[in-house]
């Protein structure tokens, strides 16, 4: 049976790249990377039908950057998932999340993400 919200609708989840990453990389050696690649692809494989999936450009042209093969496997995963537009406020949102929330500059693109994904 499909979640559904309180609206009659599904629950809407934003993809950010790194579930895209884990999903289309090699099997890790390492522990910690292993278990978030089993995870992501057990939620993937088994819960993903319950909810509407959506990615931004900013998560497009991240799995387009690399090696073009690797590149190629990210982006066959993103094939059927709904785009958020990106207004200008966006980008306003973003900045202020570096300017007023202790993050990084060089967090630019994680807070590109957080304001796309933000009602």
């Amino acid at each position: 049976m499909e979640a559904e919200s309180q609206t009659g609708m599904r629950p809407k989840v934003y993809i950010e790249t790194s579930v895209i990453g884990y999903l289309a990389s090699r099997p890790s050696r390492d522990l910690i990377t292993a278990a978030n690649q089993q995870l992501t692809h057990d939620w993937w494989n088994d819960h993903r039908s319950r909810f509407d999936l959506f990615v931004s450009q900013f998560v497009i042209d991240e799995c387009s950057d690399g090696n073009a093969e690797a590149a190629q496997s990210r982006l066959r995963n993103l094939t059927g998932i709904g785009r958020l537009e990106a207004p200008e406020q966006v980008v306003s949102l973003a900045a202020e999340l570096i300017d007023e929330v202790p993050l990084p500059e060089s967090a630019e693109i994680d807070a590109l993400h957080i304001a796309v994904a933000a009602p």
